[in-house]
C-alpha cells in the first residue's frame, strides 16, 4: 500500500477539539495526508475560552520531534502554539535541520482573546522561528504583535507583509479575516514573497462559529505542500478548504463553536 504524505504539527492541545493539535490532525486527514504531532502544551479549553494551560518541558518537545523525524520522516511541518521563549528556541533549532517546507503560524492570542504566547517570547519568534519558515501565516493581530504594524484596510496588508518578510520567512500569508468585507463581500488574504503577489478571496460567511480557523488554514497549507504543490497553489487550496469549513462551522457548547474540518464529507 502506498504511504500518504507525512505532515508534522508542533503545537498545543485544545481539549475542546476545535483548534490546536486536534484541528491540525483533522485537517491533515481530510486533505489526504498522514498527520503526526509534537505536543508543546496542554490547555483546558472549551467554547467559552481557555481555563488553563500547562507547557511541556523543552526536552519532551525535542524527544517527540526526533522520535518522529528520525524514524518516520516528514514532508512538511506546521507550527502553532509555542508559548515561551524556551520552546520557540527549541523548535527553531529543530526546524533549522530540515529540508521539508515549514509553515509557521505565530499563534499569539486565542479566538476568545486569551494570551497563548508570552511577551518575552516575541523576540525569539522574530529572530529564530520566522527565519525557518517557508510560509508564515499571521493574522492582523499577530502582525501588530510582532511588527507594530496595524492594518485597517486591505491596502495596508502590503505593509504588513513587508514587515513580516523582513524577519526572514520566504513567503508571508497575511490573513485579512479581521478586516471588514470588501465591496464584493469577500474575505481577502495576501500571499507574497516580496516580488509575487497573490490576493486570495473567498465569500465572507455570516457564521460566528469560527474557532480554529488559523490552525486549520496553516495545516491545510502544510498538507498541500507535502503533496508537492507550490506555495501559491497550496495557499489557494488551503483558502478554499478553510472557507468551506467556516461556512459549515457549528454550535458547540455555550460559546464559539468550531469550523467543520469534515465539511467535504458532509456535502457529498
Amino acid at each position: 500500500m502506498e504511504t500518504p504524505p507525512r505532515v508534522l504539527t508542533v503545537a498545543g492541545s485544545d481539549s475542546g477539539g476545535g483548534a490546536g493539535i486536534q484541528a491540525d490532525l483533522k485537517t491533515m486527514l481530510a486533505l489526504g495526508t498522514h498527520g503526526m504531532s509534537v505536543l508543546t502544551a496542554v490547555t483546558a479549553q472549551n467554547s467559552l475560552g481557555v481555563q488553563g494551560a500547562w507547557e511541556l518541558p523543552a526536552e519532551a518537545v525535542r524527544a517527540q520531534f526526533r522520535s518522529v523525524v528520525d524514524d518516520i520522516g516528514v514532508q512538511a511541518v506546521k507550527t502553532g502554539m509555542l508559548s515561551s521563549a524556551a520552546l520557540v528556541t527549541t523548535v527553531a533549532e529543530l526546524l533549522a535541520g530540515l529540508t521539508a517546507p515549514v509553515v509557521v503560524d505565530p499563534v499569539g492570542i486565542s479566538k476568545h482573546g486569551d494570551a497563548l504566547l508570552a511577551a518575552s517570547a516575541l523576540d525569539a519568534v522574530r529572530t529564530k522561528l520566522l527565519p525557518t519558515a517557508t510560509v508564515a501565516t499571521p493574522n492582523l493581530d499577530e502582525v501588530a504583535q510582532l511588527t507594530g504594524v496595524r492594518v485597517t484596510t486591505a491596502d495596508g496588508m502590503r505593509r504588513a507583509a513587508d514587515a513580516v518578510l523582513a524577519f526572514g520567512p520566504r513567503w508571508a500569508l497575511i490573513k485579512g479575516g479581521h478586516l471588514p468585507a470588501d465591496a464584493a463581500g469577500t474575505a481577502v488574504d495576501l500571499l507574497t514573497d516580496g516580488v509575487e503577489e497573490h490576493w486570495l478571496r473567498a465569500p465572507r460567511h455570516d457564521n460566528r462559529h469560527t474557532h480554529g480557523t488559523g490552525c486549520t488554514l496553516a495545516s491545510a497549507l502544510a498538507a498541500r505542500l507535502a503533496q508537492g504543490d507550490t506555495v501559491p497553489q497550496a495557499a489557494a487550496a488551503a483558502k478554499e478548504y478553510v472557507s468551506g469549513a467556516i461556512a459549515a462551522g457549528f454550535r458547540l457548547g455555550a460559546g464559539i463553536g468550531p469550523v467543520d474540518h469534515g465539511w467535504r464529507l458532509r456535502t457529498r
